[in-house]
Parts: C-alpha cells; structure tokens; sequence
C-alpha cells in the first residue's frame, strides 16, 4: 500500500529538503507509517514522536481530511491513496 506524507517546510531538512514522501508500508496505521519515515529519515523521528513513541503533543496529523486524534490516534487506520499532512503547533505571543 502506498501513502503520501507531506511535510512543511520547517521539517524538510530532516527530510533530505523534500517536502513530500512518498511511502510503501504493509502495517495499515498512521503509526505504521511513522515507523517507515523514522527509518528512512531519523531526524524526524524525534520531531513526531517522542521517546516512548507517542504523538507528539504539539505536531497535528490529518489523514486526509481528519484529525488523526479524532480518529485513533497512532492506530487510526491508513488505506491505500491516503495523504497524511503533519502540522507542527505554532504558539507563541
């Protein structure tokens, strides 16, 4: 099944300055997903998730047009086609 991650530009240095991946998994969940990008891109790998591999609390995850929190987290499912946007949280004042 093949996914697309896309990324903002603030990660695509840890990402060999790409902004869109394009990703073969066999594990049909977001956390699937992650685990292949942390392969091939360990930078991002501390950027999403932190050291117990939960989400991280401030970076959003839209599988298609929803959520990923809304859904099941690192277990919501991904189907073949999906598009997975990560957002980071911006704070601040």
């Amino acid at each position: 099944m093949r996914v697309t991650v896309l990324l903002p530009k603030l990660l695509c240095e840890h990402a060999d300055g790409v902004q869109r991946l394009e990703i073969d998994v066999d594990e049909a969940t977001l956390g699937g997903v992650l685990d292949v990008v942390a392969e091939r891109h360990p930078g991002l790998e501390r950027r999403l998730r932190d050291e117990s591999r939960a989400l991280r609390r401030y970076v959003n995850f839209y599988l298609d047009d929803s959520e990923c929190r809304w859904i099941d987290g690192a277990a919501s499912p991904v189907r073949d086609g999906t598009e997975i946007r990560i957002i980071p949280s911006v704070a601040g004042g």
